[in-house]
């Protein structure tokens, strides 16, 4: 009683009074969430920006392998993000295997989702002869719409806050005690989502970095990787993870964005010595 007074009177933003619910429509024998149609959204929104893209010139793939490029990517998000999410954050699950398939109880790992992703691409192109750096350039360009919605996604269902903050726009989640908290879903939506899907909408249509194989997807992973590990210190980090946190200095979320970090760099440091002529799988001339 105490500290609900004391959070009322801190004046911070109470998320029932914001009158969001999980649930997008319910017909009794038939419930649609909010997550799920990120999930949707995410995906068709991506595929649309996709056949944008490819029909630039120098484009490494036609639309016949954007259309199978859907297909594998929703496989590998799905297939990926769930059994990263059962290994690094909730092994217990592989107590009962049955319950790995449960998707509808949530629990999806990005960093899993992108690992599925880039075999999915990897598959693609060793299948079709594409380059499958280039076509991981493209892809890349895709993300940031599936994180936008998605972290919206985690913002109604009111999860994945944040720690505990008396700046003005705090937030009082029903799960998360009566302590007003970083509205953290919102921020990495805002960095995930809008500022990474202009880092690399500017990087494509305004300079030739589609024409200098992994600069596109270094700059991706890169800037991912650094705004997650950056918002991970006002993010609470999973209650079963609480002692690893504590023991390694670190959230898992900002371990594993390290390789990221990494990786993105290596790969904008040597995108330029992998430089050559594009011959388009469709469409227009060759761009030197």
């Amino acid at each position: 009683m105490i500290l609900d007074l004391a959070a009322a009177a801190s004046g911070a933003i109470q998320f029932e009074s914001l009158g969001l619910s999980p649930v997008a429509l319910d017909l009794g024998f038939f419930t649609l969430k909010w997550y799920s149609l990120a999930y949707l959204a995410g995906i068709m929104v991506g595929y649309w920006y996709l056949l944008r893209l490819i029909r630039q010139p120098g484009s490494p793939m036609a639309r016949r392998h954007a259309d199978d490029m859907i297909f594998y990517a929703t496989l590998g998000i799905i297939l990926g993000g769930r059994l990263a999410y059962v290994l690094f954050y909730q092994p217990e699950i592989l107590k009962t295997p049955l319950d790995i398939f449960k998707l509808w109880n949530g629990g999806m790992s990005f960093h899993g989702g992108v690992i599925g992703v880039s075999l999915g691409v990897l598959y693609l192109a060793r299948k079709d002869g594409l380059s499958w750096l280039r076509v991981h350039d493209y892809v890349a360009c895709c993300v940031p719409f599936g994180l936008f919605f998605g972290r919206l996604a985690n913002f109604v269902n009111g999860e994945l806050w944040g720690k505990e903050t008396d700046l003005p726009w705090a937030i009082v989640f029903p799960t998360g005690g009566p302590f007003a908290r970083h509205p953290s879903q919102l921020y990495e939506a805002a960095l995930e989502g809008i500022v990474l899907f202009a880092i690399l909408a500017f990087a494509f249509w305004k300079t030739r970095a589609r024409y200098q194989p992994g600069m596109l997807v270094g700059l991706f992973l890169f800037f991912y990787g650094s705004f997650r590990f950056g918002v991970e210190y006002v993010r609470e980090a999973d209650a079963q993870l609480m002692e690893f946190a504590a023991r390694t200095g670190l959230h898992m979320g900002q371990w594993l964005c390290v390789p990221m970090i990494l990786a993105g760099l290596y790969l904008i440091a040597t995108a330029k010595g992998r430089r050559m002529r594009v011959e388009p799988i469709a469409g227009g001339a060759s761009v030197g």
